[in-house]
């Protein structure tokens, strides 16, 4: 028999995310890491809260599968114990907080971004989404993407072989992530970063962190303006980057990217995907719906629209490679004949 339950874990799904923001917020994972235990009466105590409430923060992070209980202690599931502890080199919690801070309350207004196809955490006829001059926003936004990305670019490591390749260009490639975390698997590889100025001096100070500095650089450019992009790359990355773009900008950057690539280099397009009926997965369809939010033009697109735009732009061999990781599911890799 069918029953409304699924309805009520839609509607309770935002209940979740805010408990695991609160959390965040309070430091409850940090604070437990490395196995420490904590009962309703100590939590009440040290977050300076009475024992209802405490009791149900814990509970409820438990039902998340956040922490696990043992007797009258509650600690870290393996699940927090790897991405909510700040340090962590896969912390996830910088995307929890920005999306609480940012994200979140314009989705209460998503019939008028229907309604107008306008975003609304911006305001396009003032700024861009990516050049704010906002220094708190701006480390909040980038500290997110390198929060999404890190894992992600671990997870794109162990589905496609780097290791053939030698320079990679990363456009847009915002902190860092994805090359910090290639170059240390991959002794052979060289990387730069291609973003805008403020976004490269973030970028420097990640790399500098990860002492990267001799391997992986930063260019401050414009993939959308310049006439061209750096050259002297076998292999150019696009994570993340064309959900943000229309259909027709995509087409451009891909011919970009293909004039800038040698003879036999490679393109991967990181990305969630859609299936090709565009019906799911959900990760990938919500994200589309957060493109309405965020930005002017930008949608999700299946792999099949990413292997015609790749092949219409002189590229050869385009293929899906599967994936599960939280910023995509999957890559799109072609090369140039």
């Amino acid at each position: 028999m069918i029953t409304p339950t699924p309805l009520m874990q839609l509607v309770a799904g935002v209940w979740g995310f805010k408990t695991l923001a609160v959390g965040v917020e309070f430091g409850l994972f940090t604070r437990l890491a490395g196995g420490r235990t904590i009962t309703v009466t100590e939590a009440a105590a040290e977050f300076g809260m009475d024992e209802r409430p405490a009791d149900l923060l814990l509970a409820a992070s438990a039902s998340l599968g956040l922490l696990e209980k043992s007797g009258a202690g509650y600690r870290n599931s393996e699940l927090a114990e790897q991405f909510l502890v700040e340090g962590r080199p896969y912390y996830f919690g910088a995307q929890v907080r920005y999306s609480d801070l940012h994200t979140y309350l314009p989705w209460h207004r998503i019939g008028e971004a229907l309604r107008d196809n306008r975003p609304l955490t911006w305001d396009p006829q003032q700024q861009s989404m990516f050049d704010t001059t906002d220094p708190k926003l701006v480390a909040e936004f980038w500290d997110a993407m390198f929060s999404t990305s890190r894992f992600t670019a671990r997870a794109l490591a162990e589905a496609y072989d780097f290791g053939a390749h030698r320079r990679l260009l990363d456009v847009g490639g915002g902190a860092g992530a994805f090359p910090i975390e290639l170059c240390q698997r991959l002794p052979q590889l060289q990387a730069t970063i291609l973003d805008l100025p403020h976004v490269c001096a973030r970028a420097e100070e990640r790399i500098a962190e990860a002492g990267l500095t001799d391997r992986v650089g930063a260019v401050a450019g414009d993939f959308l303006a310049d006439p061209a992009l750096p050259d002297g790359h076998d292999v150019i990355l696009l994570s993340m980057i064309l959900h943000d773009w229309d259909e027709a900008t995509n087409r451009a950057l891909l011919a970009r990217c293909h004039s800038a690539l040698p003879s036999g280099g490679a393109i991967v397009i990181s990305e969630l995907l859609l299936n090709d009926e565009r019906t799911g997965p959900p990760e990938a369809a919500l994200m589309g719906m957060n493109m309405l939010v965020e930005t002017e033009g930008g949608k999700n697109y299946s792999g099949t629209e990413y292997v015609t735009w790749l092949g219409d732009a002189g590229f050869v061999d385009a293929r899906v490679v599967a994936f599960d990781a939280p910023g995509a599911n999957g890559a799109v890799v072609a090369r140039r004949p």
